[in-house]
């Protein structure tokens, strides 16, 4: 084998191993990309739950005062 041949070699093992992590990179990043998506969707939907409770409890507390003050 030349040493031009030896080279030529060196360097399709380097783009192989390139392509490779490539690949793998956009792999992870699709799954990341879905994980942020659920994510957001979970934490919009927690917030939602979190404004419905805020609320509900600021109508009880209403209620607690206008109990109060018809029993003032």
């Amino acid at each position: 084998m030349s040493a031009f041949d030896h080279h030529l070699a060196s360097i399709q093992e380097r783009v192989d191993r390139l392509l490779l992590l490539c690949r793998t990179l956009q792999e992870e990043n699709r799954s990341l990309r879905a994980s942020q998506e659920q994510l957001a969707s979970e934490r919009a939907q927690l917030l939602a739950r979190n404004e419905q409770a805020r609320s509900r409890v600021e109508a009880m507390i209403a209620r607690l005062k206008s109990l109060e003050q018809n029993q003032a």
